[in-house]
């Protein structure tokens, strides 16, 4: 697996995002499944595992705790405080990054993962009641104490990228980024570059739709979360479809999978962005893991922008709240 770095920190050119083992897309994983792949994923070269205290709420930091311990020092973990799940019930999900609560956050997370230091830590959501500079000044002080490597924002505008980056210098931004929202390369990238920041692109596949495995006629089980989202409604599906088709046109010419080209395509846009795709399944994995060998020329590039510049996409990525937690 080649390397790439965000900021300092070095990592595999391809992480792996964690929460679907155990949240958001229907019923957990086995316990003794998900740790067996978690370690499958190390020996193909993973190195950058991300996870977060509110999937589950709280049971996959345990997952990925237990499953990295003994190759913990050939991995980095990135976990998130930002919420405030209630322990017992996982609801109640404000946002909360008042300091004294991220240091309660990052002493449960360090449990629950059995580590004694976070490699990356983010903000899972912008506060707009507490001031960017106190959040960057509480991790500053986590990373002074130790227990904390590097500090990362997720979701987070330029404006607030710039105000944290000056109190305590930010590793990465982790957003959503794919060929079918490309927004982040206008309201974020410059900004990332003039810093040195590293960008971590979760969906990096669309949520499954840019592979060709949801079409319009796909029925989410009871507990995925894309149930609630506008631009998986069977009607948004229906008229983006001309969106993974050409993601499938795509590979068929180049003679890999429309994952891998999905995938390589985000690995040419800038030599620090490192995506999280997530699966459970092995063989998705290593698909997946492939991608990195793919390579795309200047022509290709130029080709999938102009193809993809005719098809507007149609459907919101959140709804209600969630859509309004996004920073700008």
């Amino acid at each position: 697996m080649q390397t790439r770095k965000l900021g300092t920190l070095e990592v595999s050119a391809i992480g792996l995002g964690c929460m679907g083992l155990s949240h958001a897309y229907g019923p957990a994983v086995d316990k003794a499944a998900g740790i067996a792949f978690l370690r499958a994923a190390v020996e193909r070269g993973v190195t950058l595992f991300d996870t977060a205290e509110i999937y589950g709420p709280f049971t996959n930091e345990e997952l990925v705790g237990e499953a990295l311990a003994p190759v913990r020092n050939r991995v980095a973990i990135a976990t998130k405080f930002g919420f405030s799940p209630d322990p017992k019930t996982g609801k109640g999900q404000g946002l909360n990054s008042r300091p004294d609560h991220i240091r309660a956050v990052v002493e449960a997370s360090l449990k629950r993962l059995k580590t004694d230091v976070i490699d990356l830590l983010y903000q899972h959501r912008v506060d707009p009641n507490v001031p960017i500079e106190d959040v960057a000044g509480a991790v500053k002080d986590l990373i002074a104490a130790g227990k904390v490597k590097h500090f990362g924002l997720s979701e987070a505008g330029a404006k607030t990228i710039r105000r944290a980056h000056a109190v305590q210098p930010v590793t990465a931004l982790q957003s959503e980024y794919s060929l079918w929202w490309r927004e982040p390369e206008e309201s974020v990238f410059p900004v990332l570059e003039e810093l040195g920041i590293g960008f971590v692109p979760f969906s990096p596949l669309g949520r499954g739709f840019l592979v060709g495995s949801v079409d319009a006629n796909t029925a989410f089980t009871d507990g995925d979360f894309r149930n609630t989202l506008p631009r998986f409604s069977a009607e948004a599906r229906k008229a983006n479809q001309g969106i993974a088709d050409q993601v499938a046109a795509l590979a068929q010419a180049k003679r890999v999978t429309p994952a891998q080209i999905a995938l390589a395509w985000i690995l040419a846009r800038e030599p620090w962005i490192v995506p999280i795709p997530g699966t459970t399944k092995l063989h998705r994995l290593e698909e997946n893991i492939a991608a990195a060998a793919v390579t795309l020329s200047a022509a290709d590039l130029r080709e999938i922008d102009q193809a993809f510049a005719a098809i507007p996409v149609q459907g919101d990525r959140y709804a209600g709240a969630a859509q309004r937690q996004i920073d700008r």
